[in-house]
């Protein structure tokens, strides 16, 4: 259920995105799949444990695992940190019931693999397009069927103030607007902009290979856009940006840019193939959207 009070919002780009939903694995799907068909984004969020204790060896559903996380059971049983376990089973479960939900397709059936960075994508829905964040006890998953989606949350309370990260995530124009800030405005706005970042960076497929410092954010701009390290407008209308406060304590920002994909409400898999079709089409190889991705990524 979205959750009154639970998010609050700056205010949103030109093409807006909805605030997040908090989800369980009993839902609310169908919201999900209607915001996803109302806006052809969405953005929904959850808490670690409650994507755990339905998994737990006395509740019987344990044994479900390996068919639901598919390729991912070799991978997870390797792992020996029970934190790194309980993580990477909750995310996992959360990004496959999330998009089971977008395809109305049983999360078994959905096929993930990850790029050579590690990003994740659905193995043959390349009208799909997700991104996946967590930190602390939060976990984020952002999907559209728009273009390219990234999403990137942290602890509103980190202390980024006066640390190396601060040196290392700030442009000249944003360090030049920053100092015109108090001690703790600066450090609320200094998550804002890491966190803002991170989407990009994930939207665009390079992660934390893009530097910083070549491109930024406006702190406390109602019109939130790309910026060149001169302050000058990087990016045009085609990019969107909302930034919110999750659950009280964290920050949760989204990066979505509209490529002019098919616009199409309904993407489930039942309805855009015959029933033979369907499980192929969750487990054929990517195509258009990983080659724009590294097309725009190369000419960077």
């Amino acid at each position: 259920m979205r959750t009154p009070g639970a998010a609050s919002a700056t205010p949103p780009a030109p093409c807006a995105i909805a605030e997040p939903l908090q989800v369980t694995p009993q839902g609310p799907w169908h919201t999900v799949r209607r915001e996803l068909a109302d806006t052809g984004s969405v953005v929904v969020y959850a808490r670690l444990e409650d994507w755990l204790s339905d998994w737990q060896p006395d509740t019987g559903l344990d044994s479900a695992l390996p068919g639901l996380l598919g390729r991912d059971w070799e991978r997870f049983t390797a792992m020996t940190n029970p934190d790194v376990r309980a993580r990477f089973l909750a995310t996992r479960l959360l990004l496959k019931y999330t998009a089971g939900a977008v395809l109305e397709a049983r999360p078994a059936d959905i096929d993930l693999a990850y790029k050579p960075g590690g990003r994740p994508y659905l193995r043959g829905c390349d009208q799909i397009d997700i991104s996946l964040s967590h930190t602390a006890d939060l976990l984020v998953v952002g999907i559209t069927r728009r273009g390219w989606i990234g999403v990137d949350a942290e602890l509103t309370s980190r202390q980024l103030r006066g640390s190396a990260v601060e040196r290392q995530i700030c442009t000249p124009y944003e360090t030049q607007m920053l100092d015109r800030t108090g001690d703790q405005r600066r450090n609320t706005a200094l998550v804002r902009l890491w966190t803002l970042k991170e989407a990009y960076s994930k939207a665009i497929g390079q992660g934390l290979r893009f530097r910083f410092t070549e491109f930024g954010f406006a702190p406390g701009a109602r019109r939130v856009q790309v910026l060149r390290p001169d302050g000058t407008p990087g990016t045009g209308d085609e990019w969107s940006f909302r930034t919110w406060t999750v659950a009280g304590q964290y920050t949760v920002s989204v990066a979505l840019v509209d490529l002019g994909f098919d616009n199409a409400a309904d993407v489930a898999a039942q309805t855009m193939l015959d029933e033979g079709m369907v499980d192929a089409l969750l487990r054929q190889p990517p195509r258009t959207r990983a080659d724009r991705r590294e097309e725009v990524s190369g000419a960077r």
